[in-house]
């Protein structure tokens, strides 16, 4: 959807008489609807309208020729009717320069093309689902995330051991990213307070999400009212509302708890498991994957982002059951602690195994370049690239979608630079394979 080059090729204000913003039809209709009451009113009264209309044109006729007449008419009938419909749309919503104007027109025409996009469920947490989402916002209106609660770490588990709330860390990072524009309110959103006594490693967008919380009465109410102070694109949703903890069972045999603590551990994960082990899952969930049309599994830390919510029965389940493409988008580094020599095949074998169900991907995207020069800081931090074993993963009957889809922009932690998912890459490359599965089907 190029919409920005479509701006730029159009006079600011006449952009208004673009189609799709449905405005228009209506404006149509009040002059419609005007010029035929006037008409009714004419003739109740013998005041003859288009007798007297035809009169005054057959006179002005015979002074000037008719072409000329016709084609003044027709301008200044079009150019009073685009002035008034402009000046009142502009009275209505109260716009009162350029600036404005031109965002609200875009804001509009974006939205109406938005809201008939895909019907999209986005699964997992951190920062891989909601750099995803960044990017899949430009696609569709109709996003509903879905993020995990097992989350006991930094400010979240701070705040969820101290006010009993869910974590509220992801879904913070899930609405921020769905906001209409990086302003200054997503921004303070995602703020995090430093070197302040009580509030220090703190973000206000948790800390707002908790006292929404507290006056609401629950997480999602919470997370709805915070959405629509950011205007978000589509929603999100907690997988659960129960008090969810994650723990795993290592290859040793010792069993770890709390979600901070496993990738911690050194030892290799044989199963994750949740407590209690029968948490239910949201009904909006539930009824979001049911009317999906594609399902998206992470990216994002395999046994601590992605796992977790396939660990609730239902939402495994239901995605299972679901009708919708589903993809599943594989890291591009092994993660310490997590993912050590694992390859793509390894991964999804992980998701079928914890979900308990074979038909939750038809495919799979993974990334097919990486730098050279960025190898060595991830070799020394003990992560290797993911390899992509196309056999193994075609015999398990699954698709193998290779795109390059890195963010061309290096970010630096300090020491090293290191590569994220580009977020126009990756929703790029989803929704191109979405629709080539649809084509295919109507075929």
């Amino acid at each position: 959807m190029k919409f920005d080059k479509l701006f730029l090729k159009i006079p600011k204000d006449a952009g208004w008489l673009l189609p799709g913003l449905e405005v228009k039809r209506w404006f149509l209709l009040l002059i419609t609807g005007a010029l035929m009451a006037a008409v009714g009113f004419c003739i109740i009264y013998n005041l003859k309208p288009v007798y007297s209309l035809i009169r005054m044109i057959m006179k002005i006729t015979q002074m000037l020729p008719s072409e000329i007449i016709g084609w003044a008419l027709i301008i200044l009938g079009v150019l009073f009717f685009f002035i008034g419909w402009l000046k009142a749309n502009y009275s209505i919503l109260d716009v009162t320069n350029d600036r404005n104007r031109h965002a609200l027109l875009e804001d509009l025409y974006r939205r109406r093309k938005l809201n008939h996009g895909p019907k999209i469920v986005a699964i997992g947490g951190g920062t891989g689902l909601s750099t995803m989402l960044k990017g899949i916002k430009k696609i569709t209106n109709n996003i509903t995330a879905v993020v995990t609660v097992g989350d006991d770490g930094g400010s979240s588990g701070k705040l969820r051991e101290e006010m009993g709330v869910l974590p509220p860390g992801d879904i913070r990072n899930c609405i921020a990213a769905l906001a209409d524009d990086e302003d200054l309110v997503t921004k303070l959103f995602q703020y995090r307070f430093k070197d302040c006594a009580g509030l220090s490693g703190h973000s206000f967008g948790n800390l707002f999400l908790t006292a929404m919380c507290s006056i609401t009465g629950d997480m999602v109410r919470a997370v709805k009212e915070s959405s629509n102070v950011l205007c978000i694109r589509g929603r999100v949703l907690p997988s659960t509302l129960d008090d969810m903890r994650l723990a795993a069972v290592m290859e040793d045999g010792s069993v770890i708890k709390g979600e901070s603590n496993i990738p911690e551990s050194g030892k290799k994960i044989k199963k994750l498991f949740c407590l209690p082990d029968n948490c239910k899952a949201l009904e909006d969930v539930i009824t979001a994957i049911h009317d999906a049309e594609l399902i998206i599994l992470g990216p994002g830390s395999l046994y601590t982002s992605v796992i977790p919510n396939l660990l609730i029965n239902d939402i495994a389940k239901a995605v299972n059951d679901s009708k919708a493409k589903k993809i599943y988008v594989c890291n591009i580094m092994t993660q310490p602690g997590e993912t050590d020599g694992f390859s793509v095949s390894d991964h999804i074998k992980a998701l079928i195994s914890h979900a308990g169900y074979s038909k939750i991907l038809d495919a799979v995207l993974v990334n097919n370049e990486l730098p050279a020069e960025l190898l060595a800081p991830y070799k020394d931090a003990g992560s290797l690239p993911v390899v992509v074993d196309v056999d193994e993963i075609n015999k398990m009957g699954i698709e193998v979608v290779q795109k390059n889809l890195i963010e061309d922009k290096r970010y630096e932690d300090g020491h090293s630079s290191f590569v994220r998912h580009s977020p126009k890459r990756l929703a790029r490359a989803i929704y191109y394979w979405y629709r080539k599965k649809e084509k295919e089907k109507h075929k």
